[in-house]
């Protein structure tokens, strides 16, 4: 069973908000941090996670609802971040070939879940909004916190994601490889759980008889979504399984139109969660308040009677920019 859930415990939070960022994505945060605030409850703390040479510019977000968090806070002292390398970090233990950024705050996500003293973690991208409030209970079904999984969504031309599955199995110690169609763990808004994630990198460790960070950050292509879905799935279980629609995604690295962002944003399921303009996109910033403003005008519509029905309560006062 999910540790703290459905259990009085004072001390323990029922839910954090976690962001791993980087100054390329700072202009974006300040909308999705103004989301998390308008859609938790005041005890919901949003922690932002950066490199120590970005950190200046997300300081000023620190506060009581907020707090920033650097790599080297949660590295092991032979990890060294490389400073201005946009996340690239030097183990001294293996220093070649460096840990990728991308890989790294892959690495910093499962860190700082880990230490999160929260029965659950909503994990956002920088790049990705709330759009309705949220609490506990609305990620919980029969008693189990959800996980994303969208079941024979990977193909067997998405050599990535294939590829990542095997990454994960390999870490894992599961033996075989993954045979198409497989499932979709990878969401830009993710529910995961601090006791999974924790026994998730000691099991990692136990595999790879190697410290969790230095297994995962030897890997050229790893996803922690995918590890974190394949260990739920086939070593930990007792989580229930949800395929959505937490978010509203664009992934491509075309700029969105205005006028193209409207008709994504009228695409987009009344009870989806959030939605996400990937920073890749470039779209220009009156676009993605378009897309986001129109898009919250269609959660407000939202009416069902499914268990996503509890996302369907707008906040008032927000956005700024409808």
């Amino acid at each position: 069973m999910v540790a703290g859930l459905g259990e009085a415990a004072s001390d323990m939070d029922d839910l954090a908000v976690l962001t791993p960022s980087f100054r390329g994505d700072a202009g974006l945060f300040a909308d999705l941090h103004g989301s998390v605030l308008a859609n938790t409850a005041p005890s919901v703390v949003h922690h932002v996670v950066v490199p120590p040479s970005d950190a200046h510019l997300f300081r000023q977000y620190e506060g009581a609802r907020c707090t920033v968090l650097t790599h080297r806070d949660l590295l092991p002292r032979h990890c060294v971040s490389v400073p201005h390398a946009s996340g690239l970090t030097l183990n001294l233990q293996r220093p070649w070939p460096p840990v990728r950024g991308w890989v790294t705050q892959q690495i910093m996500k499962m860190a700082a879940t880990a230490a999160l003293d929260a029965r659950a973690a909503l994990i956002i991208d920088s790049d990705a909004i709330l759009l309705r409030e949220i609490t506990l209970d609305d990620l919980i079904d029969d008693g189990r916190l959800w996980h994303f999984r969208r079941d024979a969504a990977v193909t067997a031309d998405m050599d990535r994601h294939v590829l990542w599955h095997d990454v994960a199995r390999r870490l894992l110690g599961l033996p075989g490889v993954v045979s198409p169609p497989a499932p979709d763990y990878i969401s830009p808004i993710a529910v995961w759980d601090p006791t999974v994630v924790r026994s998730l990198i000691e099991h990692i460790a136990d595999c790879t008889r190697r410290h969790w960070i230095n297994a995962v950050g030897g890997q050229l292509h790893v996803s922690e979504y995918v590890l974190y879905g394949v260990f739920v799935d086939h070593v930990f279980g007792w989580m229930a399984a949800f395929d959505g629609p937490l978010c509203h995604n664009y992934y491509e690295r075309v700029p969105l139109t205005p006028a193209e962002a409207l008709e994504f944003a009228d695409r987009m399921p009344p009870d989806a969660l959030g939605v996400m303009i990937s920073s890749h996109s470039r779209t220009p910033p009156h676009a993605r308040h378009e897309a986001f403003s129109r898009c919250w005008q269609r959660a407000g519509g939202a009416s069902s009677n499914r268990a996503t029905d509890a996302f369907a309560r707008p906040a008032t006062g927000w956005p700024p920019w409808r």
